[in-house]
């Protein structure tokens, strides 16, 4: 097959390309480039580049840098930053597999290829004529939670060769055969905007508005933030308060407060019931399959390795509820729930969280 790889610079697609090219596939090797919002290089990005040339060379195949910079703030920033506006927490690198990688990169290069490969870890799995998103063999880098907005027709163009492979072996391979980035660490970025700040990209996007901390037990103020969009529900580490932990429970975002409760195991972290909007079926709708208003789901609201089980409920005009089995720690609106089958070998696709009743304000 004639396969185009996209690379990242990391261990993952460089092991990705060594497994298509064994197998005897005809490779294309692409790079996604993105700037940083000051229009300045970023030298994670400069090192990246050059980590895939070696590759490239290593294995005599073609290369090209793929600069997608308008597209990506045209979409995927301007969808984070007006979410965060609203008080609410985005998801942009779900975002950005669906509209980059696999939406703007397939529609200009991708689709000249059989297939699209990355060395994201998860797997394409095909039975009874139809195309599923599978979990991959590491639970703790299964990457389906980043991949549940694809679209079918995205699916059925992809591979990752990584899916059957936990983490330690990919190294493995990397070392056995001398990849230049067999040690390299997982990049720990947003999206494609790489060793960035997140406080002092925001801070630069949206500025700075002071208002009051207050502990929601009490209703007394217990510090000042520095503007509601540098905190999202559940969140626990860089709030300066003394007498920790403490977390943020709830925002007021018309009059820029910020409510926090304090102790581990404090009640008002938890909740089961998550509302749900603009669902998205990666192959097809349950509900339409099993007949049902309410289907037996796991589900994760974050990404980590451990499933959760509940039922997910149909309502009126497009909403949801998933009733968790057990308790769910910081619920955030604007977040994803990710569905899986119960087997947990199946994502079946997301919905976005709101806040009771639909209104998204929290």
């Amino acid at each position: 097959m004639r396969i185009a790889v996209l690379l990242s610079g990391g261990v993952d697609s460089a092991v990705a390309v060594h497994l298509l090219q064994q197998q005897g596939h005809e490779l294309h090797l692409f790079y996604i480039q993105i700037g940083l919002d000051n229009g300045e290089g970023d030298c994670s990005a400069e090192e990246d580049i050059e980590m895939c040339r070696l590759i490239a060379r290593r294995y005599n195949l073609p290369f090209d840098i793929v600069p997608l910079h308008e597209e990506y703030w045209a979409h995927i920033m301007k969808y984070s930053l007006d979410t965060v506006k609203q008080g609410l927490t985005p998801h942009p690198d779900m975002m950005c597999n669906k509209i980059i990688k696999f939406g703007f990169f397939e529609e200009r290069y991708g689709h000249r290829f059989d297939k699209t490969a990355t060395g994201h870890y998860a797997s394409v799995i095909y039975e009874n004529g139809k195309y599923y998103l599978g979990t991959a063999a590491d639970p703790v880098k299964d990457q389906t939670d980043f991949l549940a907005q694809i679209s079918y027709s995205q699916l059925s163009h992809i591979l990752f060769p990584l899916g059957g492979l936990p983490k330690d072996q990919v190294r493995a391979i990397a070392s056995k055969i001398g990849l230049p980035n067999a040690r390299r660490k997982d990049s720990q970025g947003i999206c494609f905007l790489g060793k960035i700040n997140y406080n002092d990209f925001i801070r630069r996007q949206i500025g700075e508005k002071p208002g009051p901390v207050i502990d929601i037990a009490t209703g007394k103020k217990i510090g000042t933030h520095k503007g509601f969009w540098f905190h999202t529900i559940g969140q626990r580490k860089g709030l300066g308060l003394s007498g920790g932990p403490w977390y943020v429970v709830r925002k007021n975002v018309r009059d820029n407060v910020v409510y926090v409760a304090n102790g581990y195991d404090t009640p008002m972290q938890y909740g089961r019931d998550i509302h749900l909007s603009e669902m998205h079926w990666i192959t097809e709708n349950p509900f339409e399959t099993n007949g049902s208003k309410e289907i037996k789901v796991a589900f994760k609201n974050r990404h980590n390795p451990r499933f959760m089980a509940g039922m997910l409920n149909m309502g009126d005009e497009g909403h949801y509820l998933l009733r968790s089995d057990e308790d769910v720690q910081g619920i955030a609106p604007g977040q994803f729930a990710i569905i899986y089958s119960t087997d947990h070998r199946l994502c079946l696709g997301s919905g976005v969280i709101t806040a009771p009743g639909h209104n998204n304000k929290q």
